[in-house]
């Protein structure tokens, strides 16, 4: 029979080796870290998340306000209304606003429950209730006969097709044009960035695990660790969102404060969302306007296979992949991702000009 002395030796022993093992990673990801954080940074003198616009507030069609701030010369010929994605807010469109709304009128709004939004009731969540939030949005910023071109990243080129399928009358008269930014017309995988072993046991595992963590004391204690484990957050950041290793740590870090800014339950709310999202029946109405589809080919968080499929099945639409970047291209290549906007509003401008 084993005595209780040997027994409780060797769990002292186990739990010695786990307390070390943990101790050892945790050490090397500072390593890691500091030598990342020692490497050149152009992007350090950068005032991230302190460019704003003129702040309105816009109520959504359930009562829920939502922030949106208007930069610009307010006699522009077009507005460019910008959609973020899933957990980020209107800030993540920095380079966007240093380098288009300096001679466009731009429109930057926070998704509901996500920045300086309201909190969405839970069963109000879904893409086309982001749908409609956007056209409220639209109407109140750009009324009248005002053209519009629509600029959704992410889940906010979800909102964009959304909107595309519950107003088409809207599209080639008050939306002239649209921008598509690493996004996908049907349910994302949200395992593509494991290895591929363990994809199906995470996706069976991910909707009791997401509505779990964001429940009660549960959800609590998921706060507390995403608020503590700024050294785990930031290479996941860098290694999930951005393509290229060399990534700016400001630029990642910057990223990493939006991401934990978003409650855990406001994620799980939109994580069923975007699950059930399909719109692919809505691409073919957006091809009575100039369609531009770009896309990073390292990104990690939606295939950009997606972005082919969303370009075939829009007519005429013009397909972008920037060579080494990832899902926040917006972020890590904006000179590229500016200038193909820009040509963008400048087509649907001249398209629409003509069909006067």
């Amino acid at each position: 029979m084993v005595s209780w002395r040997r027994l409780t030796g060797v769990t002292g022993l186990a739990a010695g080796a786990i307390a070390a093992g943990a101790g050892a990673v945790v050490l090397a990801e500072k390593i890691a870290i500091g030598r990342i954080r020692l490497r050149p940074d152009p992007a350090a003198g950068e005032p991230f998340g302190d460019i704003h616009g003129e702040p309105m507030t816009v109520t959504a069609d359930d009562g829920l306000p939502l922030h949106v701030e208007i930069s610009g010369p307010p006699d522009a010929p077009v507005t460019i209304i910008f959609c973020h994605g899933y957990t980020l807010n209107s800030d993540v469109w920095y380079y966007q606003r240093a380098g288009l709304a300096q001679s466009a009128r731009c429109v930057f709004w926070d998704q509901r429950s996500h920045g300086r939004s309201g909190r969405s009731d839970p069963d109000l969540v879904s893409i086309d209730q982001l749908g409609a939030d956007l056209h409220e949005v639209m109407m109140a910023t750009a009324p009248g006969d005002m053209p519009v071109v629509l600029v959704g990243h992410s889940m906010g080129g979800m909102t964009v097709m959304a909107l595309a399928d519950q107003h088409p009358e809207l599209i080639g008269s008050k939306i002239i044009g649209a921008v598509l930014i690493s996004t996908a017309a049907s349910t994302v995988d949200p395992t593509i960035w494991l290895p591929a072993p363990l994809r199906p046991a995470v996706r069976m595992a991910m909707p009791s695990m997401m509505t779990g963590a964001s429940k009660g004391r549960v959800a609590e204690v998921v706060e507390r660790g995403r608020q503590s484990a700024s050294d785990i957050a930031f290479l996941g950041t860098r290694r999930i969102a951005f393509g290229d290793p060399r990534a700016s740590p400001t630029l990642v870090d910057f990223l990493e404060r939006i991401i934990r800014a978003t409650p855990i339950d406001v994620i799980a709310d939109f994580y069923v969302a975007l699950v059930g999202h399909e719109k692919r029946h809505a691409l073919k109405v957006l091809g009575n306007v100039p369609v531009l589809v770009l896309t990073g080919d390292r990104d990690r968080l939606v295939d950009p296979s997606l972005s082919d499929g969303i370009a075939s099945a829009v007519r005429d639409a013009k397909l972008i992949r920037i060579h080494g970047a990832g899902h926040v291209v917006i972020l890590e290549r904006p000179e590229e991702v500016n200038e193909a906007i820009a040509d963008l509003v400048t087509q649907a401008l001249t398209v629409h000009m003509g069909d006067e």
